[in-house]
């Protein structure tokens, strides 16, 4: 009787490992293929710079109005919080 619950306990262990196995394994190919699109990315912009220079120096100027705009927003937001 111990023998059979002993057998039952190593069923459900074993059950237990090949679910977690299974969520391990679909988490790590989701993880290579996040990697995987953004090493395809950063590839891509490096060719488009590469091909445009002046490209770069847009795309930081668009990035430095961007965070400009931010700053003023939130101390705009800031304002309202404190009326």
């Amino acid at each position: 009787m111990a023998e059979s619950e002993s057998q039952e306990g190593n069923y459900d262990n074993r059950r237990k490992n090949v679910e977690n196995f299974k969520m391990d394994m679909k988490e790590f190919l989701e993880e290579m293929e996040r990697l995987t699109v953004r090493a395809a990315w950063t590839a891509y912009d490096c060719l488009t710079i590469q091909a445009n220079p002046d490209l770069l120096n847009t795309m930081q100027h668009l990035e430095d109005a961007f965070l400009m705009c931010r700053g003023q927003i939130e101390k705009k937001w800031q304002e309202v919080v404190m009326e």
